[in-house]
Parts: C-alpha cells; sequence; structure tokens
C-alpha cells in the first residue's frame, strides 16, 4: 500500500507556469483597471494553474462528505451523541442537510462515503469504503492503525479517482463524525507544534467546562500516543479520523489529476496539513474556502498558506463553506471567458506614463 501512495505522490506536479502568465496577462487586458478585482484576480490566475488552461470552466462539481466515527467520544467531548453520525448520514443521503441545499444550490452533487460510520448504513447513493468501525479512544492509546490510516488516504483517493473518471471537474471536501473537532486539533498540533489550548475550539457548541475538558483530552492524547510530526501518517492513526485521513486521500487524488479541490474548514483543514505533509506539492491543488468559525482554523490557514475566499464564521462542516465557493469560482470562470477586452470593446486602455 505505500507503493500506490508513492505513485500518486509522485503523479503530484507544480501549478502551470505558463497558464498562470497568461491568466494574468488576460485579467490586465480585461476592461477594467489592473487588480480591480482584488482577491477574485487571484483566484483566477490560481485556477488557471491548476487547470493549466487560462480560462478554465467546472461543469461537474462533486461535493464529497466523509462520514466516520470517533472513539474519543466516551471522553464526552462533543455537544452530541455519536449515533448523530449515522443518523446524519440518512439525512445526507435523503437530500436534507445543509451541504445538500447548498450544493444543489451551486449546482453540484454530493455523494457520501462512509470511511468509518460505527453504525450499519446501505443506500443505493452511499459509496461504501468502510476501513473500521470508527475509530477508538486516542485519549487512551491510537486512534487506529499504521496500516488503517494508510487505507483510509488510499480510499480517499479513490474516491477522487472515480470522481475524475466519471466527469467531475472541481472536488469539495465535506465530513461528518461527531468528535472531529478533537481529532482535527490533535492532528494540528501534532503536525505543527501548536498548543492544545491554542488549537482546540467548541465543536459542536460545547460549554467553557467541557471545553477545558476537551483540551485535557487532547493533550492526555498527544502525551500517551507520542506522534511523529515528521511522519503524517503516524500522526493520523494515532491521533486522526478515518475521515480525516479519506479527506487527505482526496486532496491527494486531486492534485495528481490536476483537478481543483476547494477545502472546507476546520476538519478538511486537518486533512490539508496531513496531505501538504505527505506531498508538499498538493497544495497548489488546494482553494480555501472560508475561515471556519472553529478556534484554530485561522492558524491551519496560514500553516498552509492559503487565503480563504469567505469569513462568515460557518461552523457547521459538511463542506457548507466550500459549496457556497462554487458561486465565486463560477464568476471568476465567467468574467474570464465573457468580460470584453479593451481591444475588442474598443475601449482605451490606461496611459502609461
Amino acid at each position: 500500500m505505500t507503493s500506490a501512495l508513492e505513485e500518486v505522490i509522485g503523479r503530484i506536479v507544480p501549478a502551470d507556469e505558463q497558464a498562470i502568465l497568461r491568466a494574468g496577462d488576460r485579467l490586465n487586458s480585461l476592461t477594467k483597471p489592473p487588480g480591480s478585482l482584488g482577491r477574485l484576480e487571484a483566484l483566477a490566475v490560481r485556477l488557471a494553474g491548476i487547470s493549466g488552461v487560462e480560462q478554465p470552466s467546472y461543469g461537474k462539481r462533486t461535493v464529497v462528505v466523509m462520514a466516520a466515527d470517533h472513539g474519543v467520544c466516551s471522553e464526552g467531548v462533543s455537544a452530541f451523541p455519536q449515533e448523530v453520525t449515522v443518523q446524519m448520514a440518512h439525512n445526507f443521503l435523503s437530500g436534507g442537510a445543509a451541504v445538500n441545499v447548498l450544493a444543489r444550490q451551486g449546482g453540484a452533487e454530493v455523494k457520501l462515503v462512509d470511511i468509518g460510520i460505527g453504525g450499519d448504513l446501505s443506500h443505493p447513493e452511499l459509496i461504501d469504503r468502510k476501513v473500521r468501525r470508527g475509530t477508538c479512544n486516542m485519549a487512551q492509546g491510537p486512534a487506529m492503525s499504521r496500516e488503517e490510516a494508510l487505507r483510509a488516504i488510499l480510499a480517499g483517493v479513490n474516491v477522487a479517482e472515480e470522481a475524475v473518471k466519471s466527469g467531475t471537474e472541481i472536488l469539495i471536501t465535506g465530513e461528518m463524525g461527531i468528535g472531529n473537532t478533537t481529532a482535527s486539533a490533535a492532528v494540528l498540533c501534532a503536525l505543527e507544534g501548536i498548543p492544545a489550548e491554542t488549537a482546540v475550539g467548541r465543536g459542536t457548541g460545547i460549554d467553557d467546562e467541557r471545553l477545558r475538558h476537551k483540551i485535557a483530552v487532547v493533550e492526555r492524547a498527544l502525551q500517551i500516543n507520542a506522534p511523529d510530526p515528521d511522519d503524517a501518517i503516524d500522526v493520523l492513526a494515532k491521533v486522526g479520523g478515518l475521515e480525516i485521513a479519506g479527506l487527505a486521500g482526496l486532496i491527494l487524488g486531486a492534485a495528481a489529476a490536476r483537478v481543483p479541490v476547494v477545502l472546507d474548514g476546520f476538519i478538511s483543514g486537518a486533512a490539508a496539513l496531513a496531505a501538504k505533509a505527505l506531498a508538499p506539492e498538493s497544495i497548489h491543488y488546494m482553494i480555501a474556502s472560508h475561515v471556519s468559525g472553529e478556534q484554530g482554523h485561522k492558524l491551519m490557514l496560514e500553516r498552509l498558506g492559503l487565503e480563504a475566499l469567505l469569513d462568515l464564521g460557518l461552523r457547521l462542516g459538511e463542506g457548507t463553506g466550500g459549496a457556497l465557493c462554487l458561486h465565486l469560482i463560477e464568476a471568476v470562470c465567467r468574467i474570464m471567458r465573457e468580460m470584453a477586452t479593451f481591444e475588442s470593446a474598443g475601449v482605451s486602455g490606461a496611459e502609461s506614463r
């Protein structure tokens, strides 16, 4: 399995510099002052580098929701019981979750992947990639074995490859798993040397007392497991989650296929940190959709070197922030394809001094 992952990583190349230059030239030829569309212009250039063309378009759009359970829930770190994971999975499959609504508005489909739900789930639209029925309690030992973490990563790679093969041109990361902000905070601490009190947030809306307890649980998990910060698979195995590992694989699979992957919030950020650690070039294919209301997400984005497009205080997860950003991406693509140039419109350009 290690060789399979190495093969995928070997296919990830830097962004297309020539396409980036061509996109910059086109932006400067459009009927507007240079740079006047602000960060939308940076997004246009980034998309060009990913796709290799200065005027990209993205027809089929897919939100991949990775779902899994966490043994650390037994420590009382969430305001919701663990059975909500499988209950919400049914909600995704029936089209009733927030991400389903926003994806429909953004012209995207939602694919639910069972990569580690604790309960049984059967549905014709479900993608079954279950590695195991939830993780172990990381506050008492490793969340999973190294082999299981690797299997989850490769499952994510496979989901990305299958989506691209079926015509998907842009991927959005989503997740569901009660307890996953605890695991994501632990991944941030382990990979980036961030103290738990800085990384751990309120997740599903816990009070001050439970927040202090949650911080202590993360600190205990890090102390007991001693994850190696130079080994992302070790970190994912010891203090991560199956959906976090799966999303890391999804990101790597998208990068290997030269397909943009729009990151959602805190859990997706943990997966992105792992993906970057495994394949630094993968960062070129990531687009940060928003700044989560979850404590620690801004730090994640800083460490990734990414600037989010939105800051709306979202902390729902599911891929909701990523789905919202599809509108901005569509706007940028239309600007690049449809806006007149100074030459075609007969408009005088800026005077040189």
